[in-house]
């Protein structure tokens, strides 16, 4: 199986709030992350809160350009890309943001905000857009006539799946999902993993996965890249990271997973 995104040493500076002699401090936000995306594969990226997973989407997409290391895209080194290469480059692998409110232009019908990017990048080819939208619903398990709504009007898991029918839109090989089931209810949530599962196993769709919540990284990914305070403590198969996991931190967000069937005896005080 061959890799198609190879990350080696990504670092990742951002201005801090103070400032030195007049210039604004650099504070660091990750340092030397390294992985591999095989094709077809589910990479699940964890860690809690401020430890460097939506940084990592945006550095990967070029939103927030790394100050070191390289990214590999299918064989081509992307950081630095700019014009129609980087345009070409985003394409290929497409972000989908954790709020699928403010992701949305709330002036647009959801079908408009599916094509555009169809209709930014020239790739209509003479088809009509409303049909294009009907079979990108349709196939992210929407109803076609969803298409003539506002963001509004839509449930969050609905314009969560919005956001994903749009991200398809451009046949991207890479799908980063960054949170995309925060904030959802249980329901919801179990539909959008059960939808990401069913396009990497039917289109080959490769997936980034990031996420807070252990159990759907557990039942979506194939491997898992463990993040703490902007650095990879431990990388493994999903199989491998949960049976025997290998980093104190690691163990520690294991254990603090909700257990299925909780011990009632824990509320009887002793």
């Amino acid at each position: 199986m061959s890799a198609l995104l190879r990350v080696e040493g990504l670092g990742l500076d951002v201005p801090a709030a103070v400032r030195v002699q007049g210039q604004p401090a650099m504070r660091t936000i990750l340092r030397d992350v390294g992985f591999t995306l095989q094709r077809g594969r589910a990479l699940g990226v964890i860690g809690e809160s401020g430890s460097g997973k939506s940084s990592l989407a945006r550095a990967l997409t070029l939103l927030m350009p790394p100050q070191r290391g390289r990214i590999t895209f299918d064989g081509q080194a992307v950081v630095g890309l700019a014009g129609q290469a980087l345009t070409d480059y985003r394409a290929r692998l497409q972000l989908v943001f954790q709020d699928p409110m403010s992701a949305l232009n709330p002036r647009r019908r959801v079908g408009t905000s599916i094509v555009q990017p169809l209709r930014a990048l020239g790739r209509l080819a003479g088809r009509k857009p409303m049909d294009i939208c009907a079979e990108l619903l349709e196939r992210v398990g929407l109803s076609a006539d969803l298409a003539l709504r506002y963001p509004h009007e839509l449930s969050g898991g609905q314009r969560q799946r919005v956001n994903i029918a749009r991200a398809l839109a451009v046949q991207p090989e890479v799908l980063i999902a960054d949170e995309v089931t925060s904030g959802l209810d249980v329901s919801a949530q179990a539909l959008i993993v059960a939808l990401l599962a069913s396009l990497c196993r039917e289109s080959g769709l490769s997936l980034i996965f990031i996420s807070h919540d252990l159990s759907l990284v557990h039942s979506l990914c194939d491997d898992v890249l463990i993040l703490r305070a902007g650095e990879v403590v431990e990388s493994a198969s999903t199989a491998q990271v949960f049976a025997a996991p290998a980093h104190a931190y690691t163990r520690d967000l294991l254990a603090a997973i909700p257990l299925p069937d909780p011990d009632p005896a824990w509320l009887i005080e002793s």
